[in-house]
Parts: C-alpha cells; sequence; structure tokens
C-alpha cells in the first residue's frame, strides 16, 4: 500500500471505484454523504461529470479538513443525449438499444478535495458496440440489473465481454475510475 500524509476518504458508493483504487495500492475509508446530481440544462456534455464530481466534492467542504477527500462521476454521451444511470428495466432497455451497433462516448471525472480547494480531472474514452440483439439485452438486464451504472451496462460484465468490438482510451475511464488521473493526483500527497 502507498502512504499518503493524510488519510484518504473515497465518497463514493460504487464497488468498482472501491475496487480499482484498493488494486492501485492506496488505503482509505469510504464516506458518501448524498448529493443532487442535476446539472444546468444548457451545460455543453463533455463538462456534466466535472461539474457533478465537484458538486459531490464541495459538500465535504469544512467537514474533514485534515483529510483528502476523493469524489468521481461518469456518464455516457451518444450524441447530444446524455445517459445516467437507468431508473428501471424499460430505461435500461431503451439505454442499451440506442448503444447497439453505434459508438459512444464514455467520460469520468475525479475531483479531490484538499485543503479547502477542490481539483477535478476528467478522461474521456469511446466505446464500439456491435449490434446487439434484443434477447442479448434482455439477458443482461435481467441477470445483471445495471441500474447503478451510467448508460445502463457495466463494460466489466457479460455484456460489455460479448458486445463491445472496440475501446479508444482507458478502459478504467469506462469502468469508472480513470486510474492513471487519480495517481496522478494523489502523487503529491505519497510518502516515498
Amino acid at each position: 500500500m502507498f502512504q499518503l500524509s493524510r488519510s484518504l476518504i473515497l465518497a463514493s458508493n460504487s464497488p468498482r471505484r472501491k475496487q480499482l483504487l484498493h488494486e492501485t495500492g492506496f488505503d482509505f475509508t469510504i464516506e458518501v454523504i448524498p448529493t443532487d446530481e442535476s446539472f444546468p440544462e444548457h451545460m455543453p456534455a463533455g463538462e456534466v461529470a466535472g461539474y457533478i464530481a465537484g458538486q459531490k466534492a464541495e459538500v465535504f467542504r469544512g467537514l474533514h479538513p485534515d483529510k483528502l477527500i476523493m469524489t468521481a462521476d461518469t456518464v455516457v454521451i451518444i450524441g447530444d443525449n446524455i445517459l445516467n444511470k437507468p431508473k428501471d428495466f424499460q430505461e435500461a432497455l431503451q439505454m442499451l438499444t440506442m448503444l447497439s451497433g453505434t459508438t459512444h462516448e464514455v467520460i469520468t471525472a475525479v475531483s479531490l478535495l484538499s485543503d479547502d480547494s477542490i481539483y477535478t480531472v476528467s478522461d474521456t474514452a469511446k466505446v464500439t458496440f456491435r449490434r446487439l440483439e434484443n434477447r442479448e439485452i434482455n439477458h443482461y438486464i435481467e441477470r445483471y440489473k445495471p441500474f447503478d451504472k451510467a448508460g445502463g451496462y457495466g463494460i466489466q460484465e457479460w455484456i460489455g465481454m460479448i458486445g463491445i468490438e472496440r475501446i479508444e482510451g482507458s478502459y478504467y475511464t469506462i469502468m469508472g475510475l480513470p486510474v492513471h488521473l487519480v495517481y496522478q493526483l494523489l502523487k503529491p500527497f505519497m510518502k516515498m
């Protein structure tokens, strides 16, 4: 494990982010404060993940001044549409049908609150799905219930294994934590 000069709090319930941060070698605790994830209506799609990650960090301002707080947000963008987490089976079906046979962008932003300042970085990856059959989409939703995932899918799950033809960019950005950027954000706080 890397030793940091301050304790690190991961402000996320995502099991994928927890796994990736742990596997990168950082010791941390988890604390989540529910945050409004809405964004200004006319905000460019490419800025939304950074805005929301920053809002998630903002709610911690002043609570743990001696600690590092890390937040993150992932959005899936196809055309001008932002696909958030589906609320039910029907919405997941609509999202995956829209993504089928196309290329879309996945943007994950990470914010780090330190000394009352928030630093935000983001990374973009492109994902191309082959044309998915309705029965494949239905099977995936019924079996994996991807209601906690932006765009209604997890790249590391069955639908990613059988349906994704190509990715451009970081696999980990698509999973929800651009580890290469997280490492650079935390590097100044590492005890060497």
